[in-house]
């Protein structure tokens, strides 16, 4: 006599529990289909058979209700599991949220499934995510890398997958796609020097963080460009959003304040808080562009890039590696433009 089947209430619905013993096998299948397990496997892999196995085999698949077990076949020499990993420095941060859709929505295009994991900006955490994600056999990794590093990982290239970073660079030995921040950064600076300013400030997060550093650089340039006289603060302490605005509530206290720069959408979130509180608005350009920009009065000016061509790029590099391809490592730089809503002038 058969046991009897425990049924089990999840979420509203009644299931039955399948038990991996009980799940049908491909041998199931070439049994009910009438071929051999070899002809099974090679449909399942994507392989050319004859139309009439492969009509027969689809049919008992749905019968039987067969599912190819992708982690078990990732075990296999030369099999893949069909799943990437990502690790993002900040979830909650809305360019990060927004890099990760498109990423996703590429891989999706491409059959892979995307895990995604975020490592609140901390070396610690970044590095046991990795770890946890090459445990889980991924085909390949797409990792922004904290600002304060953890593992040094190009000494521990042999035992990862093909890693692509983005954003930020990971080291010299693994392949990155980066935004032209140094561009993005002179050309925001140069649209605030168009006012001809007594003095213009940024408000940026840590300058130990590579994007950071090199808007601030492209600043720089800017300001020795222009050849004006316009003096040049900079405040990098605006990690979270409520830092940015009590930065920006200081600055707007200077009277010889004619701009500001926001090296990213918190701080330039941060910054039109701290307008409304104080009463008192300056130009503003902001380095990421972000939602409610345009529906503000003035319209946020900002320096954006094309987040499907970032992740593009990064899963062409990525899927060519977990193909085979052995060549150096490669630096994609994205391209950025200025986009004028009226936020910039006085």
């Amino acid at each position: 006599m058969l046991a009897r089947r425990r049924r089990v209430w999840f979420d509203g619905l009644m299931t039955d529990p399948v038990s991996p013993a009980s799940r049908p096998t491909m041998k199931d299948v070439a049994q009910l289909a009438g071929v051999s397990l070899k002809t099974v496997s090679r449909h399942v892999n994507g392989q050319q058979i004859g139309t009439d196995f492969s009509k027969r085999i689809a049919s008992a698949i749905e019968q039987l209700g067969y599912r190819r077990n992708l982690a078990a076949a990732a075990l296999r020499p030369g099999q893949a599991s069909m799943v990437l990993g990502m690790v993002i420095s900040d979830l909650a941060n809305p360019y990060f949220s927004r890099l990760a859709d498109e990423v996703e929505s590429v891989a999706r295009r491409f059959g892979y499934l995307l895990m995604i994991a975020s490592s609140d900006d901390e070396g610690a955490t970044n590095d046991a995510l990795i770890e946890r994600l090459i445990d889980q056999r991924v085909d390949g990794l797409l990792v922004v890398p904290p600002h304060l590093a953890g593992r040094d990982w190009g000494r521990h290239r042999s035992m990862m997958p093909p890693t692509v970073s983005i954003d930020r660079p990971l080291g010299d030995e693994f392949d990155a796609v980066l935004m032209d921040d140094y561009e993005g950064g002179r050309l925001a600076a140069g649209a605030l020097l168009a006012n001809r300013p007594r003095r213009i400030a940024m408000i940026t997060d840590s300058l130990a963080i590579h994007t950071m550093n090199r808007r601030h650089a492209g600043m720089v340039q800017a300001v020795a460009e222009d050849g004006s006289r316009a003096e040049m603060l900079v405040d990098a302490g605006a990690h979270t959003l409520a830092q940015a605005k009590a930065i920006a509530l200081r600055l707007l206290d200077d009277e010889l304040l004619d701009g500001i720069f926001a090296a990213n959408n918190r701080s330039a979130l941060g910054t039109l808080l701290a307008f409304r509180e104080r009463g008192r608005r300056v130009p503003l350009v902001c380095l990421d562009d972000f939602e409610a920009a345009t529906v503000l009065d003035p319209a946020v000016s900002v320096v954006s890039h094309d987040f499907t061509a970032t992740a593009e790029a990064a899963l062409d590099l990525l899927l060519r590696r977990t193909k085979g391809w052995d060549g150096p490592p490669e630096q994609v730089t994205i391209p950025v433009n200025l986009i004028l809503r009226g936020s910039e002038k006085p």
